[in-house]
């Protein structure tokens, strides 16, 4: 299972951040049917297998800071027997697959605020915060129109576009990505989501900054929504992730080369606020 969830996070086949976290921390479970002879030789598996699971996927802030946690409230809790030592790791992943999704539930919920009756919004990728919040201020009453970008090469809006078009009093336009200029100027605001934010920078899916540029000409708001575990102070270095070059193109590039970077950097003074379980606030 461990191998299993590190193979699909290395793919992308889970896009949101917040589920890759979970099931990386699930996926930890494997280890409470093992057999050990030692704390020690326990400790030891947990931390490789954890490491591991982090190296799937270097540039998810929200995967490394569970992880790592998981492993130091083990080896915090200074067990004195392997099975204490399991003890302690489900208490752990429990405790971290709660604080993950009520944070990612507490953010939608003020994200509602930014959302009235009537608004029109723009949004790129696939944000499971994003989605609840639109769905949470639809279950209010609220209309919303939403424009969603395709997010290419990997086309993860359409699976945004997919699910909110389930929702009642939602109406949902699917763009490609270089006609979000096109439409910002009909938009109240722009919503996303956040793979982190580290000091004044936003790493978010490849196409975020040109977007947030675009609403900045255009005097568009950008709000951005997450867990707060997502803002990162210190101790953690952002690593893009550059895909295959057949996400972009099939046939073989014969006299040029293909870039596929899976993340941009857009700077925070672009954005009007974010939006996490603590509240709504101004970047810094």
């Amino acid at each position: 299972m461990i191998d299993e969830t590190a193979n699909e996070i290395r793919e992308m086949q889970t896009h949101s951040s917040s589920t890759v976290a979970i099931k990386a921390a699930e996926a930890l479970r494997e280890l409470l049917d093992r057999e050990y002879a030692t704390v020690e030789e326990y400790v030891r598996s947990l931390d490789r297998n954890s490491s591991a699971l982090r190296r799937a996927q270097p540039s998810h802030a929200s995967l490394h800071s569970t992880q790592r946690e998981i492993v130091a409230r083990v080896e915090d809790g200074d067990p004195d027997t392997v099975e204490e030592a399991k003890d302690l790791t489900e208490s752990a992943i429990e405790a971290i697959v709660d604080d993950v999704e009520t944070a990612k539930h507490e953010a939608a919920q003020h994200a509602v605020e930014l959302l009235p009756d009537g608004a029109t919004v723009l949004t790129h990728d696939y944000s499971s915060t994003v989605l609840e919040a639109i769905e949470l201020a639809a279950q209010k009453g609220h209309h919303i129109e939403v424009y969603v970008t395709e997010a290419r090469p990997r086309f993860l809006g359409r699976k945004t576009a997919r699910t909110l078009a389930e929702v009642d009093r939602v109406d949902v336009t699917l763009i490609v990505d270089s006609a979000a200029g096109h439409f910002l100027d009909e938009c109240d605001r722009v919503v996303l989501g956040m793979d982190c934010i580290v000091d004044d920078t936003l790493y978010n899916r490849v196409g975020t900054f040109p977007i947030a540029a675009s609403a900045a000409e255009l005097a568009v708001p950008v709000s951005v929504f997450g867990a707060s575990a997502k803002l990162i102070d210190e101790g953690f270095a952002f690593e893009n992730d550059f895909r295959s070059p057949s996400e972009v193109m099939r046939e073989p590039a014969e006299g040029f080369a293909i870039e596929n970077p899976a993340y941009d950097a857009t700077p925070t003074h672009l954005l009007e606020n974010v939006v996490t379980d603590d509240g709504i606030h101004k970047p810094e």
